[in-house]
């Protein structure tokens, strides 16, 4: 009687094992992981109990989205050192639950001014990261300088800051929302209010109140309608990639061998020990007389 041949065991099982051991690897980033899922989930209950379905969505996806780092490392085969994938798990959790569900971007002055500057702070991390784990890959001639490192870093976090503020402005214009945040002024300049039509700037100072249609708006001032939190987000978005650009600077150019900031938010390629999902193909596809417990 001839042997059955073993099956190929499907791509979710695989994953589901490599995601497992990925997601314990580190003991400080997976004790950060447990924590804000478990505070996420008590959330959701709350926000099902409270009948807020648009609270219930956003806790939905922070859990989904704090499997993310785990998700990248496992099938990009890259290393986050642990400081980078645990401010990337707050990260998540400020913006979407403290921010979002409980409205931290309203009731807390400043929260999303700190949530785009170490945005722009990650994304030159990320853009540094790609470029650096391409000019270390053994099979391409070319080598990279440290300042040309440095300013692709600053050059992505500035096109992910610039392409995350037309995504707010397209939702505020097309569905009614105020993702880009209304700021009160008391004093307006503009050429449009010029009468002679000659391009002269007129100054409206020292406004105190605004009546729409003969009802008082309350606020002290004229409102702007997002242009300067816009301009203030990507001018703290430059701030964040300005300081890691210049600290991932000295870390290239003294190719890790001076420790900077920087050294401790920059991936580098899996070794065969921590290429998890490979070890899950070996393990799950092994005949069951072959497998090891994993």
């Amino acid at each position: 009687m001839k042997q059955k041949k073993h099956e190929k065991k499907p791509y979710r099982k695989i994953l589901k094992e490599a995601m497992a051991k990925e997601l314990r690897e580190h003991k400080s980033s997976f004790i950060v992981f447990y924590i804000l899922r478990l505070l996420v989930l008590i959330i959701l209950v709350r926000q099902v109990m409270l009948r807020n379905y648009e609270g219930t969505f956003f806790c939905a996806l922070t859990i989904v989205l704090l499997y993310l780092p785990s998700w990248v490392q496992v099938q990009l085969r890259i290393e986050l050192p642990p400081p980078l994938e645990i401010t990337i798990l707050c990260f998540i959790f400020a913006a979407e639950i403290l921010g979002e569900v409980n409205a931290f971007y309203v009731v807390i002055p400043g929260w999303d001014t700190m949530l785009h500057t170490l945005n722009g702070f990650l994304c030159a991390a990320v853009g540094f990261s790609l470029v650096m784990l391409l000019n270390n890959d053994e099979r391409l001639t070319f080598d990279l300088s440290p300042l040309f490192l440095a300013l692709v870093a600053f050059c992505f976090s500035m096109t992910i800051g610039v392409l995350w503020e037309f995504f707010e402005f397209s939702m505020d214009f097309f569905l009614g929302t105020d993702m880009q945040r209304d700021t009160v002024v008391h004093a307006i300049h503009s050429s449009a209010l010029d009468v002679t039509r000659s391009n002269k700037v007129v100054t409206i100072p020292d406004i105190q109140d605004v009546v729409i249609n003969g009802q008082s708006l309350g606020l002290g001032g004229y409102l702007d309608i997002g242009i300067i939190d816009t301009m203030k987000d990507l001018f703290v978005n430059f701030i964040g990639a300005v300081v890691f650009s210049v600290t991932g600077f000295f870390y290239a150019r003294s190719k890790g061998a001076k420790r900077t900031p920087a050294q401790s938010f920059v991936p580098s390629k899996k070794t065969e020990e921590q290429d998890y999902l490979r070890q899950a193909e070996e393990h799950l596809d092994a005949p069951p007389e072959d497998r090891q417990a994993p």
